[in-house]
């Protein structure tokens, strides 16, 4: 039997998911934790595309089915493996012939209870953007680079707050020296699906913690109306010396590859100024991981400051800490928050 479901019908279920899409498709953006089994591949797809356009759709269903009965079997295969009870729920673009067709076939083969998803992908992506409209109780975490932002979230975190690490999904920690050992970027399209998901998992009627951060997080980016809402919710902003980062810095890139480091700091050489990126790069061939991270200090807090000069005064809370120890800021954090920050 084939249904048709609503997008706000999958969440939370754990019915298995089917992208018929092509893997080009797929690969740009999917729904989190479905999987692609494409009718057509990249160049198939290209090809009826093309067929539908200068011939006919007559024509270019015939070509469809030239491509998909020999896989026919395949996608039975496939789609067991997926899910060996029967009930899977499929998708393409809107709903359209790829979905139906594909669900019929697995109708017509033994699974038991096969649901399309009613707009498909497209209605998804209304859906994953549309959450994001939305007003919530945020509470932004700031503080110059090398901070130790992340770690406090995790400490938050375990403190029993709700966090969302915008770099973790990112796979970026948002500087220059960001992308140094982390895995590929996923797409900007990928990283809202993957946001989208971590954020269904929240209550949005408490408060939700997030790290200060530009719109940009590497090659991703924030849906602009949450980076509006970031921009205009309390800032609690963590003082820590400059020396206590630069240290907390190189513990955490003393063990990464030097030619990396050297390029990073190469792509900030505008930024930096001649002198001082000529000085970091001698600081850096000398194994002096310490000075490299005070000079480059002095340009991201310089950065840093500029933007939150542009925020309201007023929602801007500064709070002094004297050590990186992530565990007793996180303790600063709530204690501040809980005598300051309800107004």
């Amino acid at each position: 039997m084939i249904t048709e479901c609503y997008i706000k019908d999958i969440y939370p279920s754990t019915t298995a998911i089917i992208d018929v899409r092509s893997p080009g498709e797929y690969e740009k953006g999917h729904i989190p934790g479905a999987v692609n089994i494409p009718l057509f591949t990249n160049d198939e797809r290209a090809h009826v595309g093309t067929v539908y356009k200068q011939q006919s759709k007559e024509k270019a269903i015939e070509l469809g089915y030239k491509y998909v009965n020999p896989k026919l079997q395949w996608f039975i295969d496939e789609s067991f493996n997926i899910a060996p009870k029967g009930d899977v729920i499929v998708h393409c673009w809107r709903g359209g012939m790829r979905s139906q067709s594909f669900a019929k076939h697995l109708s017509e083969n033994g699974f038991s209870k096969v649901q399309v998803i009613k707009g498909g992908y497209k209605s998804y992506r209304h859906f994953v953007l549309n959450t994001f409209e939305n007003e919530y109780p945020l509470r932004i975490l700031g503080g110059y680079t090398g901070s130790g932002k992340t770690y406090i979230l995790n400490e938050l975190k375990n403190l029993g707050e709700q966090v969302i690490d915008l770099e973790g999904l990112a796979n970026h920690k948002g500087s220059a020296f960001g992308g140094i050992d982390q895995p590929q970027q996923p797409t900007v399209e990928q990283f809202e699906n993957n946001l989208h998901k971590e954020w269904l998992k929240l209550n949005h009627s408490k408060p939700i913690w997030l790290e200060d951060e530009s719109h940009n997080i590497g090659s991703d980016k924030i849906p602009m109306p949450l980076y509006i809402q970031m921009r205009n919710s309390n800032l609690f902003f963590l003082d820590i010396p400059k020396e206590e980062r630069a240290r907390h810095l190189v513990s955490e890139y003393g063990i990464c590859n030097r030619k990396l480091l050297a390029e990073s700091i190469h792509r900030i050489a505008k930024r930096l100024g001649y002198e001082n990126e000529k000085k970091a790069i001698e600081m850096l061939e000398q194994d002096n991981l310490y000075d490299v991270a005070l000079i480059t200090l002095h340009y991201y807090d310089k950065s840093y400051l500029k933007g939150m000069s542009t925020r309201n005064k007023e929602k801007v809370y500064t709070i002094k800490a004297d050590s990186i120890n992530h565990k007793k800021n996180a303790e600063i954090l709530l204690k501040y928050f809980d005598k300051y920050g309800n107004d």
